[in-house]
């Protein structure tokens, strides 16, 4: 291959979801097609690289013109209550479900011996500083629920013990449409845990 060309599937094979065959196929596209494709992409990664930029507050995703992002400064957000996730992309995720009306935190990881990921390349101490200044009363953690995030999250609640703030996490269960048959014994033992009351329709009637 020509190594212009294989410096492009190196390149795209750097990106999630995409390995040395996807790769290949997409360059030879891209290069297939140059004026519709290849510049287009061009352009698109020469605006991102100007203009995108992480929120100096909560870490999520924004443009240099509104730093902090609207999701910090909105005043219909609940000031109150604080997501940590690990990653921005986390955030566009839990907005998109629109059960959350908060403000977030990105850690920009979680602790990982494996990919050398400590306490110092976390966003911990920004978050404790948060929860001090801005008065929050909750704070919420949709961290993953491998060992690593349950390391993370065991980490940031003795952090914040000594704090009058409220530390929880997101619910544990069954994904929807799923059955148990699917699910590892870990997420079992969880749901069972994590087990909630069920109302009859009586008891709904006479709320």
């Amino acid at each position: 291959m020509l190594p212009h060309l294989d410096n492009l599937v190196h390149a795209l094979s750097m990106l999630p979801g995409f390995g040395r065959r996807s790769s290949e196929r997409a360059a030879l596209a891209l290069v297939r097609r140059p004026e519709t494709l290849l510049d287009t992409l061009v352009r698109a990664l020469i605006e991102a690289r100007e203009n995108v930029c992480l929120c100096s507050k909560c870490g999520g995703f924004t443009s240099h013109e509104a730093d902090p992002c609207p999701l910090c400064t909105r005043v219909d957000r609940d000031g109150s209550l604080l997501c940590v996730v690990e990653d921005p992309a986390d955030i566009h995720t839990l907005e998109a479900s629109g059960a959350f009306k908060g403000r977030y935190h990105a850690l920009m990881g979680k602790l990982s011996p494996g990919r050398q990921t400590g306490v110092g390349e976390l966003r911990v101490t920004a978050l404790v500083q948060r929860v001090q200044a801005e008065g929050i009363r909750e704070v919420l953690l949709a961290l993953s629920t491998d060992l690593e995030g349950d390391a993370t999250a065991g980490y940031i609640t003795e952090r914040l013990k000594n704090m009058d703030v409220r530390v929880t996490r997101l619910a544990f269960g069954l994904p929807c449409g799923s059955g148990i048959a699917y699910a590892d014994p870990l997420t079992l033992r969880r749901a069972v845990s994590g087990r909630q009351h069920v109302e009859s329709p009586t008891e709904k009637i006479h709320e």
